[in-house]
């Protein structure tokens, strides 16, 4: 069966070329080829699979789907990469062997479940509000929820540019006591920073909020900052859950620890302190470096950088990337911060954790 046409530059960013962004750059800079003809067009359709597409005259081909786990740490972006320089989750997937995105997003001071991939059928789907995925999260706010709010959040709270939220499930987390409640409240929409503004409508302050269940997947075994693929079992629910066919294949084998790029993070800390810009672990290398192909699943090969800011250096992808006639890689490390994922407290005394667990479902 003939894949569905989509437009050049996603077709680009599948193939690991560049972000959608810099793809159309790319595409103006007329740089892009379609069945050996210069395409400047941004509105233009490819079919994969049967239109034959190139860069600067290297072919270009899709990658294999993939789909990692990570347990976000606080301080970091969701987002691949980060004009300013900041730390993005990218820093914690060391050794990614695909280019792979977010699915929705998690504040820079949220924790929790955090879904990457690049399938890009199944993340939109879990993004649409029609398919009522669901996000859970521990939520600590500042004083105690009142009962008559407790409702509001069940019935739906009207926000500061006049939407009203879906109804929300809001319980009171067992086995706290203070003087500040602890919530658990469960999604089924993803607007930004939702809870932040729920909460905020009715005149409470969020004080630590973390995301431990994402349609149905949790951080149980992942200490903060640790990473995993899905296993295939866990891929088909997700696409079974959305409705799309269970085709793709899940191999469950790579992992990051935090650990593994620490180093690698510290170096673009000092580079941000001395003012320079380190590039982000989710940019690509230069475009045009190609490393040697050593086969396998996903490619293999990489290619060196040099960050912004006048670092020396810069370091090397150790696996995967799509495969551009060779089979270039990109720099994708990681690491984190200190925390064992299990239950019991957050070692750096923020309130209580679970591992995992409860219903399913974003917006933080």
């Amino acid at each position: 069966m003939m894949s569905e046409e989509i437009r050049l530059q996603r077709y680009l960013s599948q193939c690991g070329v560049a972000a959608r962004r810099k793809a159309e750059e790319m595409i103006v800079a007329g740089i892009v080829t379609v069945n050996g003809k210069r395409v400047t067009v941004l509105g233009t359709k490819v079919t994969p699979g049967r239109d034959r597409v190139a860069v600067e005259g290297r072919a270009v081909y899709p990658e294999e789907l993939f789909y990692a786990l990570l347990n976000k740490p606080k301080g970091c972006l969701t987002a691949v990469s980060d004009p300013e320089g900041r730390p993005t989750v990218m820093e914690y997937l060391h050794g990614m062997p695909a280019q792979i995105a977010p699915v929705g997003r998690l504040d820079f001071n949220s924790e929790g479940v955090l879904l990457l991939t690049n399938d890009g059928a199944l993340s939109a789907r879990l993004q649409s509000p029609s398919w009522r995925v669901e996000k859970t999260y521990h939520v600590k706010i500042q004083g105690q929820l009142a009962p008559r709010h407790t409702e509001a959040l069940r019935q739906g709270v009207r926000l500061e540019d006049g939407t009203v939220t879906r109804p929300a499930q809001v319980d009171e987390l067992s086995g706290t006591k203070s003087r500040h409640d602890w919530l658990v409240i469960t999604l089924v929409e993803g607007k930004s920073r939702q809870i932040h503004r729920m909460l905020g409508a009715l005149g409470y302050r969020v004080v630590k909020l973390q995301r431990v269940a994402f349609a149905g997947l949790t951080f149980h075994g992942l200490r903060v900052g640790d990473a995993r693929e899905l296993t295939q079992v866990e891929v088909n629910q997700l696409r079974e859950l959305v409705g799309l066919p269970k085709s793709t294949i899940a191999r469950g084998k790579w992992a990051s620890r935090r650990e593994d790029s620490e180093l690698a993070r510290r170096a673009r800390a000092r580079a941000r302190a001395r003012g320079g810009m380190p590039a982000s672990a989710g940019e690509g290398a230069r475009w045009g470096e190609p490393g040697p192909a050593h086969g396998g699943r996903r490619g293999g090969g990489g290619r060196d950088y040099a960050p912004r800011g006048g670092q020396r250096g810069g370091s090397r992808g150790d696996g995967g990337g799509s495969r551009y006639d060779g089979g270039w890689g990109r720099d994708e490390r990681g690491g984190g911060s200190r925390r064992d994922g299990g239950r019991g407290r957050d070692e750096r005394g923020g309130g209580p954790r679970r591992d995992g667990g409860g219903p399913r479902y974003d917006g933080g």
